[in-house]
């Protein structure tokens, strides 16, 4: 059985997008794995977010975490906050990491170009504190998404230093996890290629979505007046509307839709009426417990306290030895 960690930043509510890209797997995944997932409050911070937001988030992505299917029975769920061991390892870590390295992360460059103003020490060593979060539970495997691989290859190089330089088998080097043909990628109604919140809010249908939120949001994603020659390539935004079909529809509806456009008779206002209902239907249960869980105060603490014990039980166990292996000793 391995060891299995992944983060979200709590930035807001868990769309389609993020559902299908991998909370599906998650799910999947905790009854095969050892898994510990954690709600990433202490990354957060590099953005300023003001105390009311940063609480709120973080209660809104565990209610989330929690209806799309995550046990806190089975898995490890945790606030990273509730974890002090990090901070200490995270500081462990920074001893051997190198500024010239962590300047030329890229995305630590990019924020010097595009943030001049907000260039503070917690964006430099951010991939320290990735790190930390990682190899504190001696994870095998993480998920993560192609703007994170630059950290996750800094992890393994801090991993390697720490063995190397204490002579030491310690830290395993985690690798990606890939979820290969289970990822699927959900477009944006916006005519973008993912959904996303950050291209528009329009563009993206949350599991907390109402009804009508749902159906005033895809009855005006966008489309075109429709194909002139039959069988034509589909459009960027067309090509969005069939595989959000392809997701949510059955196979029958796909089917149906796809020949009237082959047909040139195709009527977008159907289509997107068929997949409201579908998409309505689809996130219903999400939407109910989510409203069930967020009037639950007592419910979530319970989640967070058991949590933050399992995770700590695993971190303090290996800080234990980091600092055993450092000469970090009582005398």
């Amino acid at each position: 059985m391995e060891i299995i960690l992944s983060g979200i930043r709590p930035t807001g509510n868990l769309h389609l997008g993020n559902y299908f890209g991998a909370l599906k797997n998650f799910v999947k995944l905790q009854h095969e794995n050892k898994c510990f997932f954690f709600i990433a409050d202490y990354h957060s911070l590099t953005t300023h977010p003001t105390p009311a937001d940063l609480q709120g988030n973080v209660k809104n992505v565990l209610v989330e975490y929690i209806a799309a299917g995550l046990d806190p029975e089975v898995a490890t769920l945790y606030i990273q906050s509730d974890v002090k061991e990090v901070c200490e390892l995270y500081l462990l870590l920074n001893m051997n990491a190198y500024v010239g390295e962590l300047q030329r992360v890229a995305s630590f460059k990019e924020k010097i170009r595009s943030q001049p103003d907000n260039v503070n020490a917690g964006l430099l060593t951010y991939p320290t504190l990735m790190a930390a979060d990682i190899l504190m539970h001696r994870a095998a495997k993480v998920p993560v998404g192609k703007d994170q691989e630059q950290h996750l290859e800094m992890s393994r190089n801090f991993a390697n230093r720490f063995n190397n330089l204490y002579k030491v088998d310690l830290f395993p080097i985690p690798i990606a996890y890939n979820f290969g043909n289970d990822l699927v990628k959900v477009p944006g109604l916006d005519g973008s290629t993912k959904m996303s919140k950050s291209n528009s809010e329009a563009s993206v249908i949350y599991l907390c979505d109402s009804p009508e939120d749902i159906r005033k949001k895809v009855m005006r994603a966008v489309s075109d007046s429709g194909p002139t020659i039959p069988n034509q390539e589909k459009p960027q935004a067309i090509s969005n509307l069939f595989d959000l079909m392809k997701t949510l529809s059955s196979q029958d509806a796909f089917d149906y839709f796809n020949e009237q456009y082959d047909k040139c008779t195709i009527r977008y206002g159907d289509m997107k009426k068929q997949i409201t209902e579908d998409a309505i239907k689809f996130t219903a249960p999400f939407r109910e417990k989510i409203l069930e869980l967020s009037s639950n105060n007592e419910y979530l603490h319970k989640v967070a306290t058991m949590g933050a014990e399992k995770a700590r039980e695993s971190a303090s166990k290996t800080l234990s030895q980091v600092r055993e292996i450092i000469g970090i000793k009582s005398i």
